[in-house]
């Protein structure tokens, strides 16, 4: 599923958008999925004899992504994301976002999740590493590594647990900046 962004289409639209087939997806996801066991993750990222995660999944919504450095070539940027948790605090999922120069982009990763982080039940660590598409044409050279829009990432974050079900989490983009989400747990 793919968003393309139109130039002049307002940053109000595209968020409105993104966040439409985000929360679709997740109501596909959970009606098709409720009551099986089907896994989309692939299975060699769960580890074998861990207990079952207490969730299928985590919707994530990103409104704000603060630069370290100002760049009238910056737009906002807005994500959405789904994950499927897997055993062992694995889990591994896709984003959708416009990147920091209005270009649509997309995530694909794998990750690891490290709760009690200094003994607070509610802290906890994620460290993702996957695939990022979307920096293209003269931003190319924004991300390491970029060929033909394609380019390895690893994000880490640092999140606190609201309740069962709601997290904030602050997401390290290197030496861009930093990304502020809201995760949703189903």
């Amino acid at each position: 599923m793919f968003i393309p962004i139109i130039q002049g289409f307002s940053v109000r639209h595209s968020t409105s958008a993104l966040l439409s087939v985000a929360i679709a997806s997740l109501m596909a996801t959970t009606t098709v999925h409720a009551g099986t066991s089907e896994q989309h993750c692939p299975s060699f990222l769960a580890v074998d004899g861990a207990p079952e995660p207490s969730h299928k999944g985590e919707f994530t919504f990103s409104p704000f992504t603060h630069h370290w450095a100002y760049s009238a070539e910056h737009k906002p940027v807005v994500l959405v994301a789904l994950d499927e948790q897997l055993p062992g605090n694995r889990f591994c999922g896709l984003a959708f976002f416009s990147n920091s120069f209005g270009q649509p982009s997309t995530y694909v990763y794998a990750g690891q999740q490290y709760n009690n982080l200094m003994g607070n039940p509610n802290v906890f660590v994620k460290v993702t590493a996957g695939i990022l598409y979307g920096y293209v044409g003269k931003y190319q050279d924004k991300v390491p590594l970029n060929h033909g829009g394609f380019s390895p990432a690893i994000i880490p974050s640092i999140g606190y647990r609201l309740n069962e079900h709601d997290s904030v989490q602050v997401k390290v983009l290197g030496n861009a900046g930093l990304m502020f989400s809201y995760g949703r747990s189903f």
